[in-house]
């Protein structure tokens, strides 16, 4: 009979290391740009996460709140797990100069450079697979779930575990080396691989991204008021947009770039060669006017398989005629605007009536 203390011949330490350093290669095959494995103790993120809940930080999210401790202790989510596999995919569409250039135009509608193309979660949860499917082939069949977004998973600090990069005062992963424009996807397994050496905090006295954030929604180093944020603002909130934050949302329709554009680590960040992950319909460069005139047929079309989708029509309609309120007034801007001011929606009559008016149009 086995010892049922030791580890099987399988699974042993070598084995483990030796496998650890194949699921890597793999990896970059694959076309991922880093990999790496963390363990499961998540105790001091799953205090912070718990503070900032206490906090009311999370807005309407309540999903935040809604699985209990299963975020923070990945084996209560799925039993068995050992260690997170945790892989990072860059996707910065185009040279952070241009998206300056976007923003500084009032006309322009600004769209958070991560949905500018197909949704990456069904990207990243094939290439995981694909990835699972391989480590299947090496060491016969084996516990594991994947991972993109797509259940109660502490990503970010999981990857800082990992040895991907570490979280900045803005709460996005930096890595030293390719700065924090990258997508980050997991695999829960049951494998006793080693752990990555997690990596070590440089931000430093830096507060770059504190002082760029428009909503001064970073309301101090390391955490984020997500009820202040233009990106919880444009995509998870589904009410009217509090009167207050509209004029600094500038031409910001969907999600928020700033924190990122500011941080000094992103001046190593590579464009992403992924062609699916490249912009789609003139995203990078369309106008308010342009988007506000699409009706929900052409916006379903226009955004079928895309992460914009998720956000309806509705909510389409009322970021993008605050960013109209926002731009100097213009025949064309208050023609655009007064077309939609009969829309029957209570929600999109509001914010148009609203942008009427800072335009010096009374509805």
């Amino acid at each position: 009979m086995p010892d049922p203390s030791q580890p099987s011949p399988a699974r042993d330490p070598e084995r483990m290391a030796a496998l650890a350093q194949q699921i890597k290669a793999w990896a970059l095959d694959l076309g991922f740009q880093q990999l790496g494995i963390a363990d499961t103790d998540l105790g001091e993120a799953e205090a912070r996460l718990l503070d900032w809940l206490g906090r009311g930080y999370q807005g309407e999210m309540g999903y935040m709140a809604g699985h209990g401790t299963r975020r923070s202790r990945p084996a209560e989510l799925i039993p068995g797990t050992l260690r997170v596999i945790s892989a990072r995919l860059d996707y910065l569409p185009e040279a952070q100069s241009a998206m300056h250039k976007r923003l500084a135009d009032p006309a322009t509608a600004f769209v958070s450079r991560y949905a500018l193309g197909r949704d990456y979660h069904r990207l990243l949860r094939a290439r995981l697979q694909r990835l699972a499917t391989r480590i299947e082939a090496a060491v016969g069949p084996f516990g594991y779930r994947v991972f993109t977004d797509s259940a109660p998973v502490l990503e970010k600090p999981l990857a800082a575990k990992a040895g991907l990069g570490w979280i900045g005062k803005h709460t996005n992963l930096i890595n030293a080396r390719a700065g924090s424009w990258f997508f980050l996807g997991e695999i829960y397994t049951d494998l006793p691989l080693p752990a990555d050496t997690p990596a070590t905090d440089r931000c430093g006295t830096c507060r770059a991204c504190l002082d760029a954030c428009p909503t001064q929604a970073i309301v101090a180093p390391y955490v984020l008021d997500a009820r202040l944020c233009i990106s919880y603002l444009t995509i998870e909130l589904k009410g009217p947009i509090p009167e207050a934050l509209r004029p600094l949302m500038g031409n910001r329709i969907y999600g928020c770039d700033d924190c990122q554009l500011a941080c000094p680590w992103n001046r190593f960040a590579s464009l992403s060669c992924e062609a699916d992950l490249k912009p789609r319909w003139g995203l990078d460069s369309a106008t308010l006017i342009e988007l506000f005139g699409w009706d929900e047929t052409v916006f379903l079309q226009r955004t079928e398989g895309s992460a914009i989708r998720r956000i309806g029509h509705l909510s389409w309609l009322r970021n993008i005629a605050v960013a109209l309120g926002n731009a100097p007034p213009s025949p064309a801007r208050a023609a655009a605007l007064g077309a939609r001011l009969d829309h029957p929606s209570d929600l999109v009559r509001e914010h148009v009536a609203w942008a009427l008016a800072q335009v010096g149009l009374r509805p």
